[in-house]
């Protein structure tokens, strides 16, 4: 959700309230699975696969859980990386956007 500073509007069904983006193309019968990696220099990384659509869904997906979690990330090979052990909170996310989302690995 971006700030906006509308000051005036003359348009009649003007709503101030902030519209949030959807990811448009995403089907809802997604079945994730949320790991948790370990990776060079003792980082954790959250990991959500199982992802089946194209690319640039899938971006606007890691976009949006990224942002949620206040961390960064990448997509990277079907899969969404996000810094951090942050899975509870992914998995939240994903639930409440309505896809099928379980905890799976370490």
């Amino acid at each position: 959700m971006m700030k906006q500073n509308i000051v005036y509007s003359t348009h009649p069904e003007f709503s101030a309230e902030p519209i949030e983006k959807e990811a448009p193309g995403i089907n809802k019968t997604q079945d994730f699975r949320v790991h948790l990696d370990r990776r060079g220099g003792g980082k954790i990384v959250t990991i959500v696969r199982g992802y089946k659509g194209n690319k640039q869904d899938l971006n606007v997906l890691g976009k949006l859980l990224r942002k949620k979690c206040g961390v960064g990330g990448s997509v990277k090979d079907h899969e969404i990386l996000v810094q951090g052990n942050v899975r509870d909170k992914v998995l939240t996310i994903l639930i409440e956007k309505g896809f099928s989302a379980k905890p799976s690995g370490g």
